[in-house]
């Protein structure tokens, strides 16, 4: 029985009583959170973070910046019987496999987490954004393309098949070390009808395919494994184009005043969040319990959201998005589900990429080695 269902089953844990749980137990005074670094996990120290401090004098946290590699890093952890991160940010593909694998703890979400205002259950809250009895989402984001507007010409680009265009925009591209949103993109710009890319990725010669049109481009990539990257890269001039998410541009464009454009066409839409790592001593989960219903409930959703244009995973927190904390603007039009925004795009299918990630993963990887 994982340690989930042990402590609710032992504690009778409901959100009016987490505090008293958590000082029964007794709690850590300090927590390793793992994240993505750059803005991202800015505007969850903005947001989370330095609120819940404030909040609980003499508590510590300290961030690791290995999202990126969280699979790995916990199957490693977990092999080795010492888990030193207490919380971890990541995408919702992963989320499905750390949960697959006994990694991750399982969450019962309207126990342990704040209900809406109005009083709707955390689950129902959340909705589809509960993609695995692992995760805990908090935001709605998208891998999409920027580009510099003073190198493209007076043609700016519309279409995602400009990546694969070196003809009209001749220059160097930033794309992610992985596979995710570059093969989709490379089947696309292939020929595959949208609704079919998933089933054609499935198959050995689909994913021979997606690597046959990426290699058209190859010497012109500069590869990427931090998303902070790429807005470097386009504010250097090092690049004409690159993909990162969306709020790394809106970043990039809104708040530092860079040359650049966002290129919305088949943006990869995409659920981020918390899971906790399993088989955590009782006083860590206690501190990590007590930060979590704190961290996301409907108004530290949308605080965030103050600071990035990432959408809120909560229903509730959607009509409390308002102005960027800093610059006064309105937040809502720079959300990648904005409908201008939202006009052609890809819903990153989790259970696709939990099935397959490993697979295309050392496919890819043993490609970019050639």
């Amino acid at each position: 029985m994982k340690l989930t269902k042990t402590l609710l089953a032992s504690t009778a844990l409901t959100v009016a009583a987490a505090g008293a749980f958590a000082e029964g137990h007794g709690m850590a005074d300090s927590m390793t959170l793992v994240s993505w670094g750059g803005a991202y996990q800015a505007s969850q120290q903005k947001a989370y973070v330095e609120p819940y401090l404030a909040m609980n004098e003499g508590i510590s946290s300290t961030w690791d910046e290995s999202s990126a590699e969280a699979v790995a890093k916990l199957r490693a952890m977990n092999e080795a019987g010492n888990i030193t991160w207490d919380l971890v940010d990541v995408e919702a593909a992963d989320a499905i496999r750390l949960c697959d694998e006994g990694l991750a703890m399982e969450i019962d979400h309207d126990e342990m987490l704040a209900a809406a205002p109005d009083g709707t259950e955390a689950s129902d809250d959340f909705g589809d954004s509960i993609v695995s009895d692992c995760f805990i989402p908090q935001i709605v984001f998208s891998t999409t393309v920027g580009y510099r507007t003073d190198l493209v010409g007076d043609t700016p680009p519309t279409s995602i098949c400009a990546l694969f265009d070196t003809e009209t925009y001749p220059g160097k591209r930033a794309l992610n070390k992985r596979p995710l949103a570059n093969v989709e993109w490379a089947l696309l710009c292939d020929g595959v009808a949208k609704d079919d890319i998933y089933d054609v990725l499935s198959t050995d010669e689909g994913q021979d395919r997606a690597l046959a049109k990426l290699d058209t481009i190859k010497d012109q990539v500069v590869w990427w494994s931090a998303a902070a990257e790429t807005p470097q890269l386009l504010a250097d001039g090092e690049v004409v184009m690159g993909s990162t998410y969306n709020g790394r541009l809106f970043a990039a464009i809104a708040e530092q005043g860079q040359p650049i454009g966002m290129l919305w066409d088949a943006q990869m839409l995409d659920f981020d969040g918390w899971v906790v790592p399993e088989g955590l001593p009782e006083d860590r989960l206690a501190r990590v319990m007590d930060f979590l219903n704190f961290a996301t409930d409907t108004q530290r959703l949308a605080d965030q959201a103050a600071y990035i244009s990432y959408g809120p995973a909560r229903a509730s927190s959607a009509p409390l998005v308002g102005l960027h904390a800093e610059l006064g603007i309105e937040m809502a039009p720079h959300m990648p589900t904005d409908p201008a925004n939202a006009k052609n795009v890809f819903v990153t299918q989790y259970e696709f990429w939990a099935d397959y990630r490993d697979d295309i993963d050392a496919k890819f990887q043993a490609w970019l080695a050639q």
